[in-house]
């Protein structure tokens, strides 16, 4: 039997890559504007936030602690995801608390309709589950803290 030679991905954060490289760079911004949210922003941008949020999602994180000292001891790597940066404890508490879900809605329904521009058949095949994790991942993570 033949030995396979398989080569470890080149980054540690590939997945999150991928899922930030179906967002439109001008979407999240526009929208933060469009939101308000960008005025409330100083040193963690909006486009930092939806990172760490599906960070959170994909790597199922029990709670804040987990999230932020994950995404510090991968800030390098962070940093090439549009030049997103780790959170703080504080910032990321501060901006859950303070941000509207507003920004989270509209980019999930902006994300659908991006992929749907690339995946015509989306809107009809509700099996095809990656493109709509994606969009539905960014839904989720701000809308439960908004119910309680």
């Amino acid at each position: 039997m033949k030995k396979r030679n398989t080569k470890p991905t080149a980054s540690k954060l590939s997945v999150l890559g991928q899922l930030c490289n179906l967002i439109p760079p001008h979407l999240v911004p526009k929208l933060a504007r469009e939101t308000g949210v960008d005025s409330m922003t100083r040193s963690f941008s909006a486009w930092s936030h939806v990172v760490s949020m599906l960070f959170a999602q994909l790597t199922h994180a029990i709670g804040l602690n987990d999230v932020c000292d994950a995404l510090r001891l991968h800030s390098g790597p962070l940093s090439a995801l549009r030049g997103a940066t780790a959170p703080s404890r504080n910032n990321l508490s501060h901006a859950n608390k303070r941000r509207d879900a507003v920004l989270a809605e509209r980019l999930f329904w902006a994300v659908l309709e991006h992929c749907r521009s690339f995946l015509p058949d989306l809107a009809q095949d509700v099996e095809v589950k990656g493109w709509l994790i994606v969009s539905g991942a960014l839904f989720m993570w701000w809308t439960p803290a908004r119910l309680l």
